[in-house]
Formats: structure tokens, sequence, C-alpha cells
């Protein structure tokens, strides 16, 4: 294994735990977060100074204004050579014109859908990548260290963009399987011959054909608050279920249970939903999501 010094901003959730998991693997990761208390260095400018060229610095912050605040900021900083990955949910097209802008300046760019949540650390994370074979080559080893064991778990998915557009997919296939486990659970809720509706869901987790790890996480949450009391029927959408249904438009494609699962959690935010209850507490089983109490 050929070990690699990487910058890595955004510290939170996703981006600490990726720095551990890199670092348990053999690398030098130098992390940048405006908490002091998570950062490794002061600022961009000591992170860049830090970093032996050709540099690699990967960026985990949200999507929209604030990476491209970063991808503005590390465009002054940078030099030729360099390459910059965008693991955060930014939209494909956001990936395009950065490639653009960076690229103008011989800078490489990569975008990584990355998955896994708050149990990356421990399980490892699914990789979606895309950008240019040369760039994307260079950054194997991170890429093998984040990953999870096994065959499986990354891709290269095509040029720049694919990795998010290919992430965006996932996350709306993710509304559509939390909405149906959520409907089926009120259903059976409202059945008044089922008597236990826990063990129901746990029954499901061996030898069935909707066994899944959202469904173990169902059965989690369902030990830790049993008929999901302390929750509010409340779900956010991160934004990511929105541009999936646009690109369905966009490509003629036909999506109804994912736009049908995201119009779903626009309907928890007029009235205490039930359903929303389960996708609130699958939310923050898999990603440390916050839910809102019930009052």
């Amino acid at each position: 294994m050929t070990a690699m010094e990487l910058g890595l901003i955004g510290l939170g959730k996703m981006g600490g735990n990726m720095r551990e998991r890199i670092r348990q693997a053999g690398h030098t990761v130098i992390g940048y977060d405006r908490d002091p208390e998570l950062s490794d260095v002061g600022s961009l400018t000591e992170l860049v100074g830090r970093l032996e060229g050709p540099r690699v610095i990967w960026v985990m912050v949200p999507a929209g204004g604030p990476t491209q605040s970063v991808v503005d900021e590390l465009g002054d900083l940078l030099e030729a050579g360099d390459t910059v990955v965008d693991g955060g949910n930014s939209r494909w097209t956001d990936d395009e014109k950065h490639a653009e802008e960076l690229g103008a300046q011989g800078i490489g760019f990569v975008d990584a859908g990355v998955s896994g949540g708050v149990w990356g650390l421990e399980n490892g994370y699914a990789l979606m990548v895309g950008g240019d074979k040369e760039h994307v080559d260079r950054l194997q080893p991170i890429f093998e260290a984040l990953k999870p064991e096994g065959p499986y778990g990354y891709v290269h998915a095509g040029r720049v963009g694919a990795g998010h557009f290919s992430k965006m997919v996932h996350n709306g296939i993710e509304y559509a399987m939390m909405q149906a486990y959520a409907e089926g659970w009120e259903l059976l809720q409202a059945a008044d011959s089922v008597t236990d509706v826990r063990e129901v869901f746990r029954s499901w987790q061996q030898g069935t054909v909707i066994r899944s790890w959202l469904l173990d996480l169902a059965v989690d949450a369902l030990d830790e608050d049993e008929y999901l009391e302390k929750l509010r029927g409340y779900a956010q959408d991160s934004g990511e279920g929105r541009w999936t249904v646009e690109a369905a438009i966009d490509n003629a494609v036909p999506l109804p249970a994912i736009t049908a699962s995201l119009f779903a959690r626009f309907a928890s935010r007029q009235d205490d939903s039930p359903q929303m209850k389960m996708i609130a507490a699958l939310r923050n089983q898999f990603g440390g999501h916050s839910v809102e109490s019930a009052k």
C-alpha cells in the first residue's frame, strides 16, 4: 500500500469519522474545520501550506454555497497538479461547474458520493466516484481505505458528476424504501388483530425478501421506543430526493414510488404523521440526523 497525505475539510459526523478511518489505514490526514476543537489547523491557508505537492484535498461540507465558497478559496490557494475531491452531497451540475473552474488552472476535480452515515467508521463507506481516470486513479489508496472490506462498495461511475448523480439516485431509492417500511408499520399498528408490531418487524429480519439494513435499523428504533411516542411525525428532506425527481422529469423517466415518498415528507410538515415518525427514527438510526421530540 502506498501511504498518502490528504487534506480533509469538514470534520462533522461524516468527515470526522472518515478522517479516523483513513488514518487507521496508515495514511496522513490533516483536517480543517471551522470548529477549532475539531481542526488540526487554523485555516485553509495553513492546511494547504502543510501539504506537500501535488496535493489532494477532500471537501466534506454542505452542498451549495458552503461548497462553492470552499472550492473558490481552494482555487486561489492550490497549484496545477493538485486535486480536489467533493465528497459532500453536491448536485451533479455543480460538479461540472467546479471541474471546469479548477481545470482552467490545471487542478483536478473528482466528485464522490459517499454513503455510510454514522456507521461508516466501523463498516466502511460505499463510494460512487466521477471524474477523469487519471485523477480517480491517483486517489485509489484513499478509496480503498474508506470502502468496506471485500470486492464491493466502490465504483468509478463515469465522468465528472456521475458520482453525485449515482448517490442522488441511491438516496431517492432510500426515500422510497423507508416510506414502504413506514406505511407497513402504520397499517400493522392500525389492525386490531396484530398485537405485537415490533416483533412482526423483527420476524422479517431473517428469511424474507424485504430483509435489509434499513429493516434492522427500524427494529433498533422500535426497541428504543416501541410505539415511537417520543418522536414527532415530521421528516426533513436533504434535497437529493427533489433533485432525483427533477432529473426524472428531465429524462422522462417515471419514478412514482420515489416521487410519492418525497411528497409524503412534505405532508409530514402539515400534520403529525405516524409514518413520518418511522422515517424520522430511521434517519436518526443510520445517519444521526436530528429528530424533533413529541410535544
